[in-house]
């Protein structure tokens, strides 16, 4: 163990690919329990994770809110400030405790931030003020949730690092002219423009005049931060860390000293010294280490696992001068100076002899107890038989007389829309009942938000909204879901402990559709075998067909507001329904239709053993093009995503290069570089909109895969009469996701998914099960693998395959079958031989070749990052 490493005393890695400076770190009091930890929390437990949607530049804890001298945490976004105002509550003890941040107030900026900085501007008492420096030079003074005034700083070019002393009342930075520069806040406070008789346009947007410094000091490089200490009340020094050097500055702008650096800086803090007239100073560096000066000598040098942007130090339970570093990409860590203590002292051995007899006896007797336990609870402890909140879901069985659709994008059709009406029953008190409802896209609702502060012990709350069809597509499913999340008080824990409960609802299948006009030939069929006699379909879909004379209607059809047909018909000879369509994603919302509404029809009727079949072959080569349609936009996709980076890129190096051109004293010829600025920032823009483009295609694409996808499981549960716990399990593999990322697709995912069931339930041998699969899901060259097992699991249940999820060790993994099986292949010879096999029982599909345009790009020569 060396003495010159830094001892980690907790750490913790925050986030994923994020990267964080100097601003991101803060170590305050912020919930105000006033021992600046927290109370009874653990160093490694995460208290509060909040996510904010802007970019973070920094945060701040201070006095911000008026009113009151508790601390609150200030946000700064590069367009916004936030002030929040963060609590906690203690908790039960299967809880813990809960944290909660609240927003207090925002101010929207007009001009892009870069930092702040905080203090008793012009010596207030009992509050803080905020100095925000935008990206132009302006410095924005904010009186907590009123916004004071703007002032630019002279000659400023770019922004740097700035502080507030408090014992002069001044701000300090450093200028891009390489000057620690020092203005007095009176000075900016009363500023005027020169001429007070053109008092409008200049002075509105924060144009004082010409500022006057109170001083500056020359450092002769760029400046990475600043710090204000105080020796005591009648003295202070300023610290700037250079590229190079520190410095130590008096108040009037004096150097008290200054050290030059062996090693690039990256972030440093000043502190008081035990010795008397002294300072502390920690510097980390690019070599990942941390020195310690007492002014210029140093005291100690420290090794880091990583290069630190930001350092604090502070007092974590009852710990002082715990070190806190932060590295750019998230590692935290708190460390101590020295060694570890050797507190360990070697137990008395107590030497006594066993019985495993007796053992033997008591654990047979301790797995009898828990044995009992679980069959008479359960694994999750009895809840009392009337639930604290009921929920429940009516649509209307008419469609709204009035159409609340809004902003739609079908075409020339009347959307209409549906009115569903959720109650809710409470037995309880409950508090903060927020009710979230949510329906498949493209169908949208009104309003799918509703937030009760406060419920009466039995009461009833009724909310309604309309749901109607917004895109030109079908949604996947006519199902929507009601989640209802409040807080039920206890003894223990009066602000109540959160519960969720959910109500599901079925939506009309009027609501996306019409009746249309029945199609002769279709390009894509299906016929679903029954046990019974054909049913009219006038009786089991009313209002899309007409009234015949026979009252037997055979055929029917069927109009999606997207503009696609369907054709569903009867037999009138045997006991087969046909569903016939041009598109094969929209035969399964009517097929899905047919059987739920056939299943109802026969249980009114009484019969119960009503039973449907699937004998045709699986459709899999028309949905393998739907994969295979999905897989080539998420390719353009990123092609367009890598195209648009290199313009981006290139676009900013041209912009370097003309401000350079801008700022030369000597005027010289631009180069053309205006006409290539003008050309790249055209192409950004359609690479931009071709993006766009793609996701929305991307989405309908992945929208399409999905209904396709639910009617290859219907299928195959008809085709092998699976239970519904076999089908819990395919639909669980083959729709893992509710949306489509670049980063976690589709595609990947169900592969990992179907190899499992190959390698578990399905296999063949030992050998298979042994198999390891990989742990990272990443985006595959091609969909040939994903169609080869989603090929090979159809084959396997069509010789005997059952699907099964046993947790139990002793139970038999590998499911005998007939011969003939084809195994999991562990190399691509071996995908090879599995071609033949699976040919024999499906049908091979073509690859289609969807290459989506790109927008013309022109390299340019010579312009780099």
């Amino acid at each position: 163990m060396s003495l010159f490493k830094a001892r980690d005393w907790w750490s913790t890695v925050l986030g994923e690919k994020e990267e964080f400076d100097q601003g991101c770190l803060c170590l305050a009091d912020v919930d105000n329990t006033g021992n600046g930890q927290g109370d009874g929390a653990q160093a490694e437990d995460l208290l509060l994770e909040v996510h904010l949607q802007d970019p973070i530049l920094q945060v701040e804890v201070g006095k911000f809110v008026s009113g009151t001298e508790m601390l609150h945490l200030a946000v700064l976004h590069s367009r916004k400030l936030c002030v929040y105002s963060v609590s906690g509550t203690l908790g039960n003890v299967e809880h813990g405790n809960q944290y909660q941040i609240k927003l207090m107030y925002e101010h929207n900026l007009q001009r892009t931030a870069c930092n702040m900085t905080y203090g008793s501007f012009g010596g207030v008492k009992g509050r803080d003020l905020i100095c925000i420096q935008s990206m132009d030079g302006m410095l924005m003074v904010f009186e907590q949730e009123s916004y004071a005034f703007g002032r630019f700083l002279p000659g400023s070019l770019l922004p740097g690092p700035l502080a507030y002393s408090s014992r002069t009342d001044s701000f300090i930075t450093v200028s891009s002219c390489q000057q620690v520069e020092s203005y007095k806040y009176q000075v900016l406070a009363f500023a005027t423009d020169a001429d007070k008789r053109q008092e409008t346009e200049q002075q509105k947007l924060g144009s004082g005049k010409r500022l006057v410094v109170d001083w500056t000091l020359n450092i002769g490089e760029q400046a990475l931060d600043i710090c204000i200490v105080s020796f005591n009340q009648s003295a202070s020094s300023v610290f700037v860390l250079g590229e190079r050097n520190f410095f130590c500055l008096k108040d009037n702008g004096q150097i008290r000293f200054m050290k030059k650096l062996d090693c690039s800086p990256s972030c440093f803090l000043p502190y008081c010294s035990v010795s008397e007239g002294t300072m502390n100073t920690l510097i980390g560096n690019h070599n990942n280490m941390l020195h310690i000066y007492q002014d210029v000598t140093l005291k100690w040098a420290t090794q880091l696992p990583h290069i630190p942007v930001a350092v604090r130090v502070g007092c974590l339970h009852d710990l002082k001068g715990v070190i806190v570093t932060l590295s750019d990409d998230g590692h935290l860590q708190c460390s101590y100076l020295g060694t570890d203590p050797s507190l360990f002292q070697a137990p008395k051995v107590e030497s006594r002899e066993l019985h495993y007899d007796e053992l033997d006896i008591e654990l047979k007797e301790l797995q009898k107890i828990i044995k009992d336990v679980n069959k008479s609870q359960g694994i999750w402890p009895v809840t009392e038989r009337e639930d604290d909140l009921k929920v429940s879901a009516m649509v209307s069985p008419n469609v709204d007389s009035v159409s609340q659709a809004t902003d739609v994008e079908v075409g020339i059709d009347l959307i209409p829309s549906v009115t569903v009406k959720v109650t809710l029953q409470n037995r309880l008190a409950l508090q903060k009942a927020k009710l979230s409802v949510y329906v498949q896209p493209p169908l949208v609702l009104t309003c799918d938000q509703f937030t009760f502060e406060f419920m009466a012990p039995e009461m009833s709350r009724t909310v309604a909204f309309s749901v109607y069809l917004k895109g030109s597509y079908t949604p996947p499913e006519l199902e929507g879901n009601a989640v209802v999340s409040y807080s039920r008080p206890s003894d223990r824990n009066p602000d109540g402990i959160p519960r969720v409960i959910q109500c599901k609802f079925r939506l009309p299948l009027k609501l996306i559709c019409l009746p249309g006009q029945p199609s002769k030939t279709a390009s894509h069929k299906l016929t679903i075998d029954t046990n019974k006699s054909p049913v009219s379909l006038l009786s089991l879909f009313p209002g899309f067909a007409n009234q015949s004379e026979d009252d037997q209607v055979n055929v029917m059809g069927f109009r999606f507001l997207g503009g696609s047909r369907v054709t569903l018909l009867a037999s009138k000879t045997s006991q087969r329904y046909r569903i016939q369509s041009e598109q094969f994603e929209d035969l399964w919302l009517i097929t899905n239709e047919l059987i739920t509404r056939l299943q109802e029809y026969f249980e009114k009727q009484g019969i119960k053993d009503f039973a449907c079949s699937f004998s045709g072959s699986m459709p899999l080569q028309e949905y393998f093009e739907l994969i295979d349609h999905h897989f080539e936009l998420r390719i353009n996709g990123e092609k367009l995503e890598e195209l648009l980076s290199e313009r981006a890129v290139q676009f900013r190096a041209i912009q370097r290069r003309l401000l350079t051109r801008f700022k030369d004293k000597t005027p010289a010829p631009l180069q053309h570089l205006d006409t290539l600025l003008d050309g790249t920032y055209k192409q950004v823009i359609a690479l931009a909109d071709a993006v766009e483009e793609n996701q929305d295609n991307l989405f309908q694409s992945f929208t399409k895969l999905r209904s396709a996808t639910h009617l290859v499981i219907l299928l195959i549960g008809l085709w092998q009469k699976l239970s519904p716990d076999q089908v819990a399990i395919l639909e669980a593999a083959f729709l893992p996701l509710q949306q489509d990322t670049q980063e976690l697709g589709w595609e990947e995912t169900v592969d990992a998914a179907i190899s499992h069931l190959l390698k578990t339930c399905l296999s063949k041998s030992s050998k298979e099960q042994a198999l390891n699969l990989s742990s990272q899901l990443n985006i595959p060259k091609d969909t040939s693998r994903l169609k080869k097992h989603i090929t090979l699991l159809c084959d396997r249940l069509a010789k005997g395959g059952r699907l099964c999820l046993s947790t139990d060790a002793t139970a038999p993994q590998i499911m005998v079958m007939p011969g003939g099986c084809t195994t999991i292949p562990e190399s691509d010879l071996e995908e090879r031989s599995i071609e033949q096999d699976s040919t024999e029982l499906f049908t091979n599909h073509k690859h289609l070749n969807l290459e989506t345009p790109l927008p013309e790009v022109l390299p340019l020569q010579g312009v780099s990052e």
